[in-house]
This record gives C-alpha cells, sequence and structure tokens, in this order.
C-alpha cells in the first residue's frame, strides 16, 4: 500500500506541474493586406500605362497640359496603389486554451487568494486516499474465496478440524484468516482468538477513513475562511473611489472561487467515503457471521465428543443391597 500511495502522489504531482506550464506562444500568421499591397504594385510600372486598373483613365485625364505623360507615370501608379503605403495590419491574437487551459486553471488559482494553497493540499490527499483505497478494495474483491469458506465448514461439521485448518492456511480472503487463527488458538481461547483477528481485519479495512472525514469537514470550511477573508478585502477598498469598483469586484471573485472549490472537495470525497464506511461495515458482518458459525460448529462437535465419551466411560461402583 506505501507503494500504491508513492505512485499516487507522484502522479499527481506531474498532473499539476503539466497544468502549471504556459501554453505555447501562438504563432502569427502573415498580414492580409500584403499580398494586395505588392500585386498591383508589381503589375503597374512607369512604362506600362496599358496595366492600369479602371481608375485609371480618370487620372490620365487630369495631366497637366505641357507635361509629358511619362512623367506622370509615378504620381499615378503612387495613386493607384494606395495599400503599398498603409501600414499592414496588426496581427490578431490567437485565443488561449479556453475554459480547459492550464492559464485559465492558474488565473483561477490566483483569483481564489491564498486560501487556495490549503484547499490545493486537501484535495491531493483527498484524491490520493481514494485511488488507494479504490485499489485496496479491488485487491480484496479479487482475493475472495466463498467456495473454501464452505470447505471449510464443511470439514469442520464432519469433525476434521485438522482438515479445515489446512483448507484456510495460506488465504488472502479476510475471513479465512481469521478462521484459520481461531481454529489454530481453539484450545486456549477460541472467542478471543477470533475476535483479536476480526479486530486487525477491519482495521486494514477502515484505514485512511479518519482522514476523509476530515477532509468532508475541512473543505467547506477552508472555503468559508476564504469566502471571509475575500469580503474583507472587498470592504477595506470601499473609501477609495478609483479602486473601489475593481478591488469590490475582485474580492467577490476570491470569495466565491474559494468557497465552490471548497465545496467541490467536500462533495468528491463524501461519496467515497461513504461507500467506503459501508464496505467496511459490510465486512464487518461477514466476519462476525464466520465467527458465529465457527463457534456453534466446534462448540457443538465438543459437546458431541463429550457425551460420546461419557457413554463409553466404564460406570464405576457397587449396587446397594436391600
Amino acid at each position: 500500500m506505501k507503494t500504491s500511495l508513492i505512485v499516487c502522489l507522484l502522479s499527481l504531482s506531474l498532473a499539476l506541474t503539466s497544468l502549471a506550464q504556459s501554453p505555447a506562444a501562438p504563432q502569427t500568421s502573415p498580414a492580409a493586406g500584403a499580398p494586395a499591397a505588392a500585386g498591383p504594385a508589381a503589375v503597374t510600372s512607369p512604362g506600362a500605362p496599358a496595366a492600369m486598373s479602371p481608375g485609371a483613365p480618370a487620372q490620365m485625364g487630369s495631366i497637366p497640359p505641357g507635361q509629358s505623360p511619362a512623367a506622370a507615370a509615378p504620381a499615378t501608379t503612387a495613386a493607384l496603389s494606395p495599400a503599398a503605403e498603409s501600414p499592414p495590419p496588426a496581427p490578431e491574437a490567437t485565443p488561449s486554451g479556453g475554459i480547459l487551459g492550464s492559464n485559465w486553471l492558474i488565473d483561477k488559482f490566483h483569483k481564489g487568494g491564498p486560501i487556495m494553497w490549503p484547499i490545493l493540499i486537501v484535495s491531493i490527499v483527498g484524491l490520493t486516499v481514494v485511488i488507494e483505497r479504490i485499489f485496496w478494495w479491488s485487491g480484496r474483491w479479487f482475493r475472495r474465496d466463498p467456495k473454501r469458506i464452505e470447505k471449510v465448514f464443511t470439514a469442520i461439521e464432519h469433525g476434521d478440524t485438522t482438515e479445515a485448518s489446512r483448507l484456510s492456511r495460506g488465504s488472502r480472503d479476510p475471513v479465512l484468516r481469521m478462521m484459520w487463527n481461531g481454529l489454530n488458538h481453539q484450545h486456549a481461547s477460541l472467542q478471543g482468538a477470533l475476535q483479536v483477528a476480526a479486530g486487525i481485519e477491519i482495521k486494514r479495512a477502515g484505514r485512511f477513513l479518519v482522514v476523509m472525514d476530515t477532509l468532508v469537514t475541512l473543505a467547506p470550511l477552508l472555503g468559508l475562511l476564504g469566502t471571509i477573508t475575500g469580503l474583507i478585502r472587498s470592504f477595506s477598498f470601499l473609501g477609495n473611489e478609483e479602486l473601489a469598483v475593481q478591488a469590490v469586484t475582485g474580492g467577490i471573485a476570491e470569495a466565491l472561487i474559494a468557497t465552490a472549490c471548497g465545496l467541490g472537495i467536500a462533495i468528491f470525497a463524501l461519496i467515497p467515503f461513504n461507500f467506503f464506511t459501508s464496505r467496511v461495515a459490510n465486512l464487518e458482518f461477514e466476519l462476525q457471521t464466520a465467527a458465529t458459525n465457527l463457534e456453534v460448529m466446534l462448540g457443538a462437535q465438543t459437546a458431541a465428543e463429550e457425551i460420546k465419551f461419557a457413554g463409553q466411560a466404564p460406570v464405576s461402583g457397587k449396587g446397594s443391597s436391600i
């Protein structure tokens, strides 16, 4: 289980590191007006009046007398290419990753205020515990062996406790481990051995449930603390008219973000906590049922052996003479 916890923590650290990385710089597209500006300037030349656009005759007709067309050609070319003189439009900024982008997460995290750091720690611990418990209960599901339990009870019913102990030895099922412990210590104290073994199994199944219970209670309280600090920050700027609107809106955003994160963590941890608690209760019921059946069957077998031994014992004493 320690290995699984370390793996979970490392994976969470890598995920947070990848989220914290800023996105790559967007590539700027070439100016849209560059080809259009280069086209008329390249086609129109001072010595080629035939390549002018339709607006050229009106400008050619306004040549003052006494000036040759060749001298007026450069002015006509400059008038025909206004896009060459105007600066190219600024490239539009490429939108970021949106609501799922890492910059959005980091921005909301910073807007939530300093209370977001303990909330982040609580979320990492809660997610690690949930993943560890999921792996443990999944392994316990594959370790169940109800057929072997039935064979053990059948062997005890036939009076073969040695075979029952052999069948329950080396099993990973919690019920079989408890039964093996009881069968090996039945001559000393059967009930005590069963209680100790059942307590160990229940403690293993309920591990980290106290941590989850604490997180379910702590996360909303941290969110409420973030709400209070955000409102305090908002009302502290009400006296300044220049920064009042911006500061108040920022403080309210901080309060709402912290509250939402705290409630989200509590909801996330509450559902697995109730599920794991119910699984522990079911395991406790299975252990109690198996222990009771084992005590009843061994007690009935011991009583039958005592009756059989009492019936075979010779009757001593002399009969009375009247």
